[in-house]
């Protein structure tokens, strides 16, 4: 703009005063010319008058004046005098304009340009009394010529007045343009400004408002916008066409292991290298959507990356990544435990089915019945008993006991005891309770499994002539219930996976044992139910197992006096 408004008042002002001096040059010389016509005209009239009293001698000393020509003129064409040539050598002058126009009217004028002299002769002719024509003539420079002897001051005058114009226009834009370029676009209604832009400004001053208002708005989207995706669970990308990171959450580079903290503008490469997700990512910008489970840092992740389609060409992908390692553990421990369970049930209903076929057959010995019925008998109890501790364990997942009271720990323990007084003298194992009464706020069927199984295998996995000794204590914030036997022992390694469900340490030995295998899993499970801990050590001289009762589920009380 400063340029345009430069270049228009030195070019408007340059073109000004050459049309000036041109239209002043041509004034001055039409009014030069113009007296030039009078003083002939005027001259005319008194050697007329002279020559009508005197005759050809006054022409003859008219003549002599510089710069005026005089020429008589015969009615037919003759010239008579002249005072530059001798009238005897000149053609007879009839055929000129002027001289056959003053016979007829009277008087008459007429110009003559002299191309190459650069020159134009003015003529003026009279009729006289006696019929003559009395012709004067005066010669003068063109226009041109004219123009032309002033050019160069001309030339001078107009250097000066385009560059005066243009230190002028130079000052003149500057001063012009100096109130818009400090112009305050955010407070335009406080600027000192031309009138003329007055409707601008309050247009801007409500272009601002709206902006500002809007901004606002987008700011609380953002904000609002970051603060769901931030606390989601899932990672969330968003890209454009070229693969660049538009948006993002903190819990996708979480699950990448990105080693960029703020990665906008970043290629999504950049995020996380692996060969799986590069060209999953790269798939997805071809136009179809891409799911694929895969392992980053330890962790399954399923990455969902979905492209953005318009008018068939990919404007970007967005991209979900969800942490399913722990519904891969659990799927994979469902499958383990759907086959553990058809291998449990199975092996009983063999068995029954087996002495069953036999006995129905009528190949059994009528004295090998009685020992079949038994096996059909115990294996029944078996199945019996696995069923129970799965529909307990299922209980105990879906936290359906619901139902909690005052149960004292160290009476649990006693009543145990008297249910395994007689298994533990089948396997000569001493079994005894010690400790101090303990109430518990919770559920007395599963705080009764908790204790049984514990000194079950206890007594089970002990050695003969070994010991069983239970203990109920007090512990910091709440209470502990402690149950140690001197049997076979636990692997250090092994210490941890004894309490999955039908996990057996040594398979060939446990098949002489007998159990579900569901045990210790239901001590875990029960434990949890009332937000207890469970600690198991172990060496060769034996185990022992600890599970201690927090503060709010538990309250020691002294004996009673």
């Amino acid at each position: 703009m400063k340029r345009r408004i430069f270049c228009f008042s030195f070019l408007l002002a340059g073109f000004a005063v050459l049309a000036t001096s041109v239209f002043v040059t041509a004034a001055a010389y039409g009014n030069y010319f113009a007296s030039v016509k009078r003083e002939v005209v005027s001259e005319t009239g008194y050697i007329k008058a002279g020559y009508e009293q005197t005759g050809i001698p006054y022409l003859e000393a008219a003549g002599a004046r510089p710069g005026c020509r005089i020429t008589l003129i015969a009615a037919n064409g003759t010239v008579l005098y002249d005072s530059a040539k001798d009238p005897a050598q000149m053609d007879n002058h009839l055929n000129r304009v002027e001289v056959s126009q003053a016979l007829e009217s009277g008087v008459d004028e007429v110009i003559r340009f002299s191309d190459t002299l650069n020159e134009q002769t003015y003529y003026y002719a009279i009729r006289l009394d006696d019929h003559t024509v009395l012709r004067l003539s005066r010669t003068t420079n063109s226009i041109y010529s004219f123009f032309k002897g002033l050019i160069w001051l001309i030339s001078a005058i107009v250097a000066a007045i385009f560059l005066l114009s243009a230190f002028v226009a130079s000052r003149l834009t500057k001063i012009i343009v100096r109130p818009i370029n400090t112009l305050d676009l955010q407070h335009p209604a406080n600027s000192q400004i031309y009138d003329e832009l007055v409707p601008l400004l309050s247009r801007l001053k409500r272009q601002q408002e709206q902006l500002a208002a809007n901004r606002t708005e987008l700011e609380d989207q953002k904000t609002e916008f970051s603060a769901i995706t931030d606390t989601m669970h899932d990672g969330f990308l968003v890209l454009d066409s070229g693969g660049q990171v538009l948006s993002y959450n903190k819990s996708a580079l979480r699950l990448l292991n990105s080693p960029l903290a703020n990665p906008s503008g970043e290629s999504v490469f950049t995020l996380n290298r692996r060969e799986e997700f590069v060209r999953m990512i790269q798939s997805s910008f071809t136009g179809a959507a891409q799911e694929k489970i895969i392992e980053i840092a330890q962790r399954d992740c399923r990455v969902l990356a979905t492209p953005r389609l318009e008018g068939g060409a990919v404007l970007g992908v967005v991209v979900v990544i969800t942490d399913v390692t722990e519904m891969q553990e659990r799927e994979k421990l469902r499958r383990e435990f759907t086959a553990n369970v058809s291998h449990e049930l199975k092996t009983p209903l063999t068995a029954i089915s087996g002495y069953a076929e036999i006995i129905t057959a009528g190949v059994a010995k009528p004295q090998d019945i009685p020992e079949f019925a038994q096996s059909i008998y115990d294996e029944s109890r078996r199945l019996f008993a696995l069923i129970n501790d799965l529909l307990f364990l299922s209980r105990l997942d879906e936290n359906g006991f619901v139902s909690r009271e005052s149960v004292d720990l160290y009476a649990v323990c006693e009543n145990v005891k008297k249910q395994l007084d007689h298994y533990a003298a089948e396997k000569d194992v001493a079994l005894a309770v010690s400790g101090e009464p303990a109430l518990i706020r919770g559920i007395s069927v599963v705080l009764d499994e908790i204790v049984f199984n514990l000194m079950d295998n206890a007594i089970k996995y002990n050695r003969p002539g070994g010991k069983v000794t239970v203990t109920v204590s007090r512990a910091a914030g709440g209470c502990r219930l402690s149950v140690a036997d001197t049997g076979i022992g636990i692997p250090r390694s092994q210490c941890e996976r004894i309490f999955e469900r039908f996990y057996r340490i040594d398979k060939s030995r446990s098949a002489d044992i007998p159990g579900t295998g569901l045990g210790l899993a239901i001590v875990k499970h029960g434990a949890m139910l009332h937000g207890a801990s469970v600690k198991v050590e172990s060496d060769n001289t034996g185990s022992r197992f600890f599970v201690t009762f927090p503060f709010d589920y538990a309250e020691a009380i002294p004996y009673p006096s």
